[in-house]
């Protein structure tokens, strides 16, 4: 979660895959229901081949009645014990470098400022995820 330079606050869905270390999705809005998850895990499970496995903390909007049904038979959701993030580390390391290299950087005006800034930043950790610099010496 962050805020806007007025004081509103905002919230971002990271989703990463495990093995590729690729952020498929930044969602960025004011709230995230269930309903806005299972509306971008239905596109991305539209655009890709899954493992068939999401990790993911205990957040409200991940345990709600409009995901639980949906992963049900489709997918194995794989929760991380409450207060141990050790146990989704890559995921804690990513949130933590979106918020050094962009968040904290950044003051935005706008939800469409964020949402655009953010995307940028996630192409580009794309790129530097899949270019690592010792290739390009």
């Amino acid at each position: 979660m962050d805020t806007l330079s007025d004081g509103r606050r905002y919230r971002i869905l990271c989703i990463v895959d495990d093995f590729s270390r690729e952020c498929l999705a930044t969602v960025v809005d004011t709230s995230l229901s269930g309903m806005r998850v299972v509306r971008e895990l239905e596109r991305l499970v539209s655009e890709r081949t899954t493992s068939g496995v999401i990790v993911s903390d205990n957040g409200t909007e991940l345990t709600s009645a409009a995901v639980l049904p949906w992963a049900g038979g489709r997918l194995n959701w794989h929760r991380i014990e409450p207060g141990k993030p050790v146990q989704n580390a890559f995921i804690e390391s990513f949130n933590s470098r979106l918020c050094d290299e962009c968040l904290s950087e950044q003051v935005f005006l706008t939800l469409a400022e964020a949402r655009q800034t953010i995307e940028a930043w996630r192409q580009d950790y794309n790129r530097d995820s899949y270019y690592p610099t010792w290739l390009c010496h």
